[in-house]
């Protein structure tokens, strides 16, 4: 039998979209969009966005397991700042535990994004660099959304 344990992490992604804030931040809100750059076209997606609203994203891992991302919204302020708490799943097995912040910034050229993620990682199932690359990639994914929006 394994020891219980505990790792915690924070990281911070701050990136340019060549969009203003409310474009941007439509890409969180909108549950089409939000599944085509966050979730991806393999997975089954969820998004009831409003505070108290819930979110899931429903895959499999290379090992083929089931890997559920579940998220409650704690504060949504238009265009400016987006809270959520969320945990994920790999089966029914809780790996990660997480508080994230998503900032949006206008700039002379679009908006700057900060996001901020805090995480509790349980029993070694996930490792917070694994986390970080993920959100990486996510967010050059919204890029590329928001991209193609524009044209």
């Amino acid at each position: 039998m394994s020891v219980p344990s505990v790792k915690h992490a924070t990281f911070t992604l701050e990136r340019d979209y060549p969009a203003p804030p409310a474009r941007v931040f439509a890409m969180w809100a909108d549950p089409a969009a939000k599944a085509r750059w966050f979730a991806g076209p393999e997975a089954e997606h969820e998004l009831d966005f409003r505070v108290g609203g819930h979110e899931t994203s429903r895959g499999r891992n290379s090992d083929g397991r089931v890997l559920t991302f579940e998220s409650v919204y704690s504060e949504i302020v238009p265009d400016t700042r987006i809270v959520y708490t969320s945990g994920l799943y790999a089966e029914e097995t809780l790996a990660t535990a997480s508080l994230t912040t998503v900032q949006f910034a206008p700039t002379d050229e679009g908006t700057r994004l900060v996001v901020t993620e805090q995480g509790s990682y349980l029993d070694g199932h996930e490792k917070p660099a694994w986390r970080e690359q993920g959100a990486g990639g996510q967010l050059a994914a919204l890029d590329a959304e928001v991209r193609a929006a524009a044209r």
